[in-house]
């Protein structure tokens, strides 16, 4: 069975194309075909303008369409099309969505930040890891931050916050978001056991690969610590040059570690693993659940 994913997310758009196998044991394997990323940045009219501009309308449409012709090329049999943070934010969502349906035949869904976690956490990264540990996942957008608490293998807390990575860049957090996000994870993620992270979006699968670590293999704080230091004493471009990062990654890679960081800093975690997770991969595990 094909299945498709679109996520429309503040900083890029993705199309996620997945062969899901039936396995001897009745446990499904999803093989990603292709993932298709096109850098919208609709965070950069939203956060500033609260609507989504002429110029980048057009460029979703341009981008839906390429979707749908991939996924016919593809003969995907089911998708499911979501947007978050900006595309929430954004006055003009609903004519946008409403001419994206008449020209492609794409429904896009806007989806809650409660519901962004819940999608995120349909890999189940976690029951894969080891038993003496609780988990934080961490996803970092360019609008916005969900976090969920796993403690004795159960779903403790889960909350979004109006942090990420675009807004951090056109400095559209006040203190007091902050504020909040360390009040709520100094409350609720009390642990007996030690906890660790994992995280998911572009930026931190980036810094994964330029630490060179094996697959499965954690990063450290300090790394990450390391990293944010050295990435801020060059300018954009570069950061483009010595460590070949496509110019929608370098100017949000700064940002997004501080998110991190802090977020790490404030649950008293040390290490954070990197699987490569996405809200495209949650919704194409939602959608097979839903589909079975």
């Amino acid at each position: 069975m094909r299945l498709a994913a679109i996520d429309i997310g503040s900083n890029a758009a993705r199309l996620l194309i997945t062969e899901v196998v039936e396995t001897n044991t009745g446990k499904p394997q999803f093989n990603k075909i292709n993932l298709v990323r096109v850098p919208l940045r609709l965070g950069f009219d939203v956060f500033e303008l609260g609507e989504i501009s002429k110029g980048r309308r057009q460029m979703i449409m341009e981008t839906m369409k390429a979707y749908a012709h991939l996924m016919k090329a593809y003969e995907v049999e089911h998708f499911r099309a979501c947007a978050t943070s900006a595309m929430r934010d954004a006055k003009n969502s609903a004519d946008i969505i409403r001419k994206v349906k008449l020209e492609t035949g794409i429904e896009i869904e806007i989806i809650s930040g409660d519901k962004e976690a819940t999608m995120i956490n349909q890999s189940h990264i976690a029951e894969g890891l080891d038993k003496n540990h609780n988990y934080l996942y961490i996803d970092v957008g360019g609008g916005s931050t969900e976090l969920t608490f796993f403690c004795d293998g159960k779903m403790k807390y889960r909350e979004s916050f109006n942090i990420g990575t675009i807004r951090l860049l056109k400095q559209q957090i006040h203190d007091t978001v902050w504020d909040e996000m360390r009040d709520h994870l100094k409350q609720n993620t009390k642990s007996s056991l030690p906890i660790c992270a994992i995280g998911s979006g572009g930026n931190i699968n980036k810094v994964f690969s330029l630490s060179k670590k094996k697959e499965g293999k954690p990063l450290t704080l300090q790394l990450l610590k390391d990293y944010h230091k050295e990435f801020s004493n060059y300018s954009v471009e570069e950061l483009i040059r010595i460590y070949k990062l496509r110019e929608d990654r370098a100017d949000v890679i700064v940002p997004a570690l501080l998110i991190y960081i802090n977020v790490m800093k404030w649950a008293d975690i040390e290490e954070i693993y990197v699987p490569k997770i996405g809200l495209a991969d949650g919704l194409v595990q939602s959608l097979y659940e839903e589909l079975k």
